[in-house]
């Protein structure tokens, strides 16, 4: 019996590394991006009925699992991250995120990024002084109304 989406997680991952399968690969299965498909998998997103029969075949999942594919998730950690590449991450929001703000409120207007109406790609950059990670974030402009 599995008794959250942690659990079916834990299986795709034990799979994932059993099978030695890629992201990318399993993002190509269901014709979407590596970056929305991982997060999905790792259970931030929720698939709809068609993509967790192919996720439930690709990670040979029990019907009981492709169900909880397909129920809403409780998104994000919260919390400073301890894992050393997510704690850099919040440790560039912590520095820039207070420029990133100032700076799209000046060029937008006062308002938010949407993380709803969001794209992310990521992507090696070769560089000789060693490789860089290239991350683009694209997300809808949301202003605040007046009432």
């Amino acid at each position: 019996m599995i008794s959250s989406r942690e659990d079916v997680t834990r299986m795709i991952l034990a799979t994932k590394v059993s099978k030695g399968l890629r992201w990318e690969v399993v993002a190509a299965e269901l014709g979407l991006s590596k970056e929305w498909t991982t997060a999905a998998c790792l259970g931030q997103m929720t698939f709809n009925k068609e993509q967790a029969e192919t996720i439930g075949r690709l990670f040979e999942l029990s019907d009981e699992a492709i169900a909880w594919l397909q129920i809403v998730p409780h998104k994000g950690d919260g919390g400073i991250p301890t894992d050393p590449l997510l704690y850099r991450l919040y440790e560039i929001v912590s520095v820039y995120g207070g420029a990133m703000k100032e700076l799209i409120h000046e060029e937008f207007g006062d308002g938010i990024m949407s993380a709803i109406d969001f794209s992310l790609d990521i992507q090696r950059e070769e560089n000789p002084n060693g490789d860089r990670v290239n991350m683009v974030m694209s997300g809808k402009f949301l202003p605040y109304k007046s009432y």
